[in-house]
Protein backbone atom coordinates (compact mmCIF):
# COMPACT_ATOMS: atom_id res chain seq x y z
CA UNK A 1 0.00 0.00 0.00
CA UNK A 2 1.81 3.08 -1.04
CA UNK A 3 2.34 6.39 1.52
CA UNK A 4 -0.69 8.17 0.06
CA UNK A 5 -3.08 5.17 0.60
CA UNK A 6 -2.12 4.55 4.48
CA UNK A 7 -2.56 8.41 4.83
CA UNK A 8 -5.94 8.47 3.35
CA UNK A 9 -7.09 5.03 5.11
CA UNK A 10 -5.57 7.38 8.09
CA UNK A 11 -7.77 10.42 7.33
CA UNK A 12 -11.14 8.22 6.97
CA UNK A 13 -10.57 6.09 10.69
CA UNK A 14 -9.94 9.69 12.27
CA UNK A 15 -13.08 10.95 10.60
CA UNK A 16 -14.92 7.86 11.52
CA UNK A 17 -13.58 7.68 14.87
CA UNK A 18 -14.72 11.97 15.21
CA UNK A 19 -18.31 10.62 14.51
CA UNK A 20 -18.55 7.72 16.82
CA UNK A 21 -16.51 9.38 19.85
CA UNK A 22 -17.57 13.17 19.74
CA UNK A 23 -20.95 12.59 18.37
CA UNK A 24 -22.93 9.49 17.50
CA UNK A 25 -21.58 6.67 19.19
CA UNK A 26 -24.96 5.11 18.79
CA UNK A 27 -23.80 5.18 15.31
CA UNK A 28 -22.40 1.71 16.02
CA UNK A 29 -24.01 0.93 19.16
CA UNK A 30 -21.39 1.76 21.70
CA UNK A 31 -22.18 3.46 24.60
CA UNK A 32 -19.32 5.96 25.97
CA UNK A 33 -18.57 6.71 30.04
CA UNK A 34 -18.89 10.15 31.51
CA UNK A 35 -15.77 11.15 30.25
CA UNK A 36 -16.33 10.11 26.64
CA UNK A 37 -14.18 6.87 26.78
CA UNK A 38 -14.96 3.90 25.14
CA UNK A 39 -13.79 0.19 25.38
CA UNK A 40 -11.34 -0.62 22.26
CA UNK A 41 -12.09 -3.69 22.19
CA UNK A 42 -15.93 -2.91 21.82
CA UNK A 43 -15.23 -0.40 19.60
CA UNK A 44 -13.23 -2.59 17.06
CA UNK A 45 -15.91 -5.06 17.14
CA UNK A 46 -19.05 -2.79 16.93
CA UNK A 47 -17.18 -1.13 13.60
CA UNK A 48 -16.30 -4.60 12.06
CA UNK A 49 -20.18 -5.41 12.52
CA UNK A 50 -20.72 -1.95 10.87
CA UNK A 51 -18.62 -2.71 8.16
CA UNK A 52 -15.36 -0.43 9.15
CA UNK A 53 -12.08 -2.40 9.60
CA UNK A 54 -10.34 -1.32 12.50
CA UNK A 55 -7.30 -2.94 14.88
CA UNK A 56 -5.31 -2.21 17.47
CA UNK A 57 -2.41 -1.53 15.73
CA UNK A 58 -4.49 1.29 13.39
CA UNK A 59 -6.08 3.03 16.25
CA UNK A 60 -2.66 3.60 17.74
CA UNK A 61 -0.69 5.16 14.40
CA UNK A 62 -3.97 7.55 14.02
CA UNK A 63 -3.41 8.35 17.68
CA UNK A 64 0.06 9.00 17.76
CA UNK A 65 0.20 10.23 14.44
CA UNK A 66 -2.16 13.11 14.74
CA UNK A 67 -1.07 16.12 14.90
CA UNK A 68 -3.83 17.86 16.81
CA UNK A 69 -3.91 14.95 19.58
CA UNK A 70 -7.90 14.34 18.50
CA UNK A 71 -7.82 11.06 20.02
CA UNK A 72 -6.16 9.57 23.30
CA UNK A 73 -5.66 5.87 25.45
CA UNK A 74 -6.30 5.40 28.65
CA UNK A 75 -2.71 4.48 30.64
CA UNK A 76 -3.05 0.79 30.19
CA UNK A 77 -4.41 1.22 26.61
CA UNK A 78 -7.97 -0.21 27.14
CA UNK A 79 -10.00 2.98 26.64
CA UNK A 80 -9.72 5.25 23.96
CA UNK A 81 -11.65 9.20 24.03
CA UNK A 82 -11.86 12.21 21.85
CA UNK A 83 -10.10 14.56 23.76
CA UNK A 84 -11.58 17.53 22.56
CA UNK A 85 -14.91 18.71 20.43
CA UNK A 86 -17.80 16.87 21.07
CA UNK A 87 -21.38 17.72 20.87
CA UNK A 88 -22.14 14.92 23.19
CA UNK A 89 -22.27 15.56 26.92
CA UNK A 90 -18.98 14.58 28.39
CA UNK A 91 -16.89 15.73 31.54
CA UNK A 92 -13.92 17.44 30.70
CA UNK A 93 -10.67 15.17 31.82
CA UNK A 94 -8.23 18.27 32.19
CA UNK A 95 -7.84 19.89 34.98
CA UNK A 96 -9.15 23.81 34.71
CA UNK A 97 -5.49 25.92 34.23
CA UNK A 98 -4.76 29.78 34.28
CA UNK A 99 -5.20 31.03 30.21
CA UNK A 100 -2.66 33.35 29.27
CA UNK A 101 -4.08 36.87 28.56
CA UNK A 102 -5.15 36.59 25.69
CA UNK A 103 -6.44 33.52 23.44
CA UNK A 104 -7.83 33.78 20.09
CA UNK A 105 -11.37 32.32 17.95
CA UNK A 106 -11.07 32.24 14.38
CA UNK A 107 -14.72 32.04 12.70
CA UNK A 108 -15.78 33.34 9.60
CA UNK A 109 -17.00 36.80 8.74
CA UNK A 110 -20.54 36.39 8.47
CA UNK A 111 -20.76 35.38 12.27
CA UNK A 112 -19.39 38.20 13.23
CA UNK A 113 -22.50 40.25 14.07
CA UNK A 114 -23.92 37.86 15.98
CA UNK A 115 -20.81 37.47 18.24
CA UNK A 116 -20.52 40.85 18.68
CA UNK A 117 -24.83 41.06 19.85
CA UNK A 118 -24.22 37.73 22.26
CA UNK A 119 -20.57 36.82 22.61
CA UNK A 120 -19.20 33.12 21.17
CA UNK A 121 -21.09 30.02 22.39
CA UNK A 122 -19.83 26.35 22.14
CA UNK A 123 -22.70 26.13 18.57
CA UNK A 124 -23.10 22.27 18.04
CA UNK A 125 -20.30 21.38 20.29
CA UNK A 126 -19.76 21.47 24.21
CA UNK A 127 -17.34 24.15 24.50
CA UNK A 128 -16.20 27.16 22.61
CA UNK A 129 -12.30 25.98 20.95
CA UNK A 130 -9.56 28.74 21.26
CA UNK A 131 -6.40 29.17 20.54
CA UNK A 132 -3.07 31.15 21.43
CA UNK A 133 -2.27 32.60 18.11
CA UNK A 134 -3.26 34.44 15.76
CA UNK A 135 -2.41 32.41 12.56
CA UNK A 136 -3.39 29.12 13.75
CA UNK A 137 -7.53 31.04 14.36
CA UNK A 138 -6.67 32.75 10.64
CA UNK A 139 -6.26 29.25 9.68
CA UNK A 140 -9.78 28.15 11.70
CA UNK A 141 -11.76 31.11 10.30
CA UNK A 142 -10.77 30.65 6.64
CA UNK A 143 -12.52 26.59 6.84
CA UNK A 144 -15.92 28.79 6.94
CA UNK A 145 -15.32 31.41 4.71
CA UNK A 146 -13.53 34.79 4.90
CA UNK A 147 -11.66 34.82 7.92
CA UNK A 148 -12.23 36.86 11.49
CA UNK A 149 -10.36 36.35 14.30
CA UNK A 150 -11.82 36.87 17.50
CA UNK A 151 -9.60 38.32 20.42
CA UNK A 152 -10.69 36.29 23.64
CA UNK A 153 -9.51 38.44 27.23
CA UNK A 154 -9.05 35.36 28.96
CA UNK A 155 -7.31 36.74 31.43
CA UNK A 156 -9.79 38.67 32.66
CA UNK A 157 -12.35 36.01 31.89
CA UNK A 158 -10.66 33.21 34.67
CA UNK A 159 -10.36 36.22 37.08
CA UNK A 160 -14.07 36.66 36.80
CA UNK A 161 -14.64 33.01 37.54
CA UNK A 162 -14.78 31.44 34.07
CA UNK A 163 -12.68 27.71 33.87
CA UNK A 164 -10.64 27.36 30.87
CA UNK A 165 -9.18 23.81 30.33
CA UNK A 166 -6.25 23.29 28.00
CA UNK A 167 -5.93 19.79 26.03
CA UNK A 168 -2.92 18.07 24.92
CA UNK A 169 -2.79 19.43 21.57
CA UNK A 170 -2.94 23.34 22.82
CA UNK A 171 -6.54 24.02 22.16
CA UNK A 172 -8.06 26.10 25.22
CA UNK A 173 -11.98 24.74 26.20
CA UNK A 174 -14.32 27.26 27.85
CA UNK A 175 -18.05 27.01 28.30
CA UNK A 176 -19.02 30.28 26.51
CA UNK A 177 -17.40 33.85 25.72
CA UNK A 178 -19.21 37.01 26.82
CA UNK A 179 -19.21 40.09 24.48
CA UNK A 180 -17.72 42.43 27.00
CA UNK A 181 -14.41 39.92 26.56
CA UNK A 182 -14.19 40.19 22.75
CA UNK A 183 -12.46 41.93 19.90
CA UNK A 184 -12.81 41.20 16.33
CA UNK A 185 -10.31 41.62 13.68
CA UNK A 186 -12.45 40.85 9.83
CA UNK A 187 -10.41 39.84 7.16
CA UNK A 188 -9.88 43.53 6.21
CA UNK A 189 -7.87 43.93 9.29
CA UNK A 190 -6.28 40.71 8.80
CA UNK A 191 -5.01 41.58 5.20
CA UNK A 192 -3.74 44.77 6.64
CA UNK A 193 -2.15 43.55 9.69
Amino acid sequence: MGAKNVENKHIRISKFLSLVLRHKPETIGITLDSEGWADVGELIKKSFDAGVMLDRPMLRQVVEGGEKKRFSFSPDGSRIRANYGHSIPVLPVHEPAEPPEFLYHGTAEEFVPSIEKDGIGPGTRQYVHLVEDMKTAVEVGSRHGEPAVITVKAKAMHERGYEFFRTESGIWLTKEVPKEHIEIEGSKQLKEG
